[in-house]
């Protein structure tokens, strides 16, 4: 029984120095501009901040918010590559009239995903 005892008290000592010091809303701001900085997407920088034990839902405004107009959907960022592989390789291959209906499906989705986000007007 001796022994359970102790190991309770290390588990204690090991939770009681995890807690860390809540950052301000303006330094939880600057944190995720600068992870923005480096590259990362919106959900890179929520996990990286978690990884840190900084929550994102402790805070006033999410992650896009903050990021503003750098910000760009990746879903949008995807379909746009996508549209754009597929537009090289109709170009090359005129024949191939597969990816000609690829192009106009992937191009009618953009349009769509573009409308959803607000950036086109209908």
């Amino acid at each position: 029984m001796v022994k359970v005892k102790e190991t309770k008290t290390k588990v204690e000592e090991k939770t009681s120095k995890k807690e860390t010091k809540k950052l301000t809303q303006t330094q939880y701001e600057k944190e995720v501009l600068k992870l923005a900085e480096e590259g990362l997407t919106t959900e890179k920088i929520g996990e990286a901040l978690r990884q840190k034990d900084i929550h994102p839902k402790e805070y006033d405004k999410k992650i896009s918010k903050i990021l503003g107009d750098k910000y760009q959907s990746p879903d949008l960022k995807n379909i746009e590559a996508k549209l754009e592989r597929i537009k090289t390789h109709y170009e090359s291959n005129k024949q191939d009239k597969r990816a000609k209906r690829e192009k106009d499906r992937v191009f009618s989705q953009l349009r769509k995903i573009k409308l959803y986000l607000g950036i086109i007007k209908k």
